[in-house]
């Protein structure tokens, strides 16, 4: 379970990335899966998860019907007993974002507060391309919480993150990924350079793959030097701050090779 030793209130745990709504993309294909990875998240002491369906051309998701399906899991959940709660969501993908209006892009932000777009990036290593779409962002008024970098191993990884986050956006790392083997290898590095700011799950099924839960990330940050000082800041204050629709800036920069 995470926590903060220096605070004895309970604190919010926010999973910024998971595909928790059941029946729509490749996350849970029922109800009683969905709250079984609520329950996960319960047990690993996670209080909040961004629903953050697949917004892109191969998954049929009505942007508009959203609201609806949430409202469907947070009460079947709170029916339950469990006491998760689920925030609006979407992981948009770098090639629909042009297609995509500005409302459609406030309503799939993280929170729905229109500020923060959870980014994924197209398939391969990362390109130009996805530096234009966070600059094309930003002037339309939204900032990028660029997600699973793990997925983009390269030579030159690093520094396309660097400078993404010079251009106003944040990464999100696949907690799991932090603690297995050989992916932590590629995590710790990016992790010593600066380019990791916070943490999901990408969990898709309570029954098989992730798990709801970041304490194994968490956990790995705090054997990296250059991170122990900020894991509060990783851990609560930058999704609360994001969900929120607040501008953040990370308290550490980013350096163009891990120490």
């Amino acid at each position: 379970m995470i926590h903060d030793q220096r605070h004895e209130r309970a604190l919010t745990v926010i999973d910024l990335h998971c595909h928790v709504l059941p029946g729509l993309d490749d996350g849970p294909s029922d109800l009683a899966d969905a709250i079984a990875m609520a329950r996960q998240a319960q047990a690993s002491g996670v209080t909040q998860i961004c629903a953050t369906p697949h917004i892109r051309h191969d998954h049929d998701v009505n942007i508009y019907e959203l609201p609806d399906h949430l409202g469907l899991l947070s009460d079947a959940l709170r029916g339950d007993g469990c006491p998760v709660q689920v925030l609006p969501g979407g992981e948009v993908a770098e090639t629909i974002v042009e297609h995509l209006t500005d409302d459609e892009l406030h309503a799939v932000s993280l929170g729905a507060t229109g500020h923060w777009i959870l980014l994924e990036p197209a398939p391969g290593p990362l390109s130009d391309s996805l530096d234009a779409t966070v600059r094309r962002l930003d002037r339309r008024g939204f900032r990028s919480l660029v997600a699973h970098p793990e997925r983009h191993l390269s030579h030159d990884l690093i520094e396309r993150l660097v400078t993404l986050v010079g251009d106003g956006a944040l990464v999100q790392v696949t907690a799991a990924t932090l603690a297995e083997h050989p992916a932590s290898i590629g995590m710790r590095m990016l992790a010593e350079a600066g380019v990791i700011h916070v943490l999901g799950s990408d969990s898709h099924s309570a029954r098989a793959g992730r798990p709801v839960d970041l304490s194994a990330g968490i956990a790995a940050l705090a054997d990296i030097p250059a991170m122990r000082p900020h894991l509060d800041w990783v851990a609560h204050e930058a999704p609360e701050a994001i969900v929120a629709g607040r501008d953040i800036q990370p308290p550490f920069r980013p350096r163009r090779s891990p120490s």
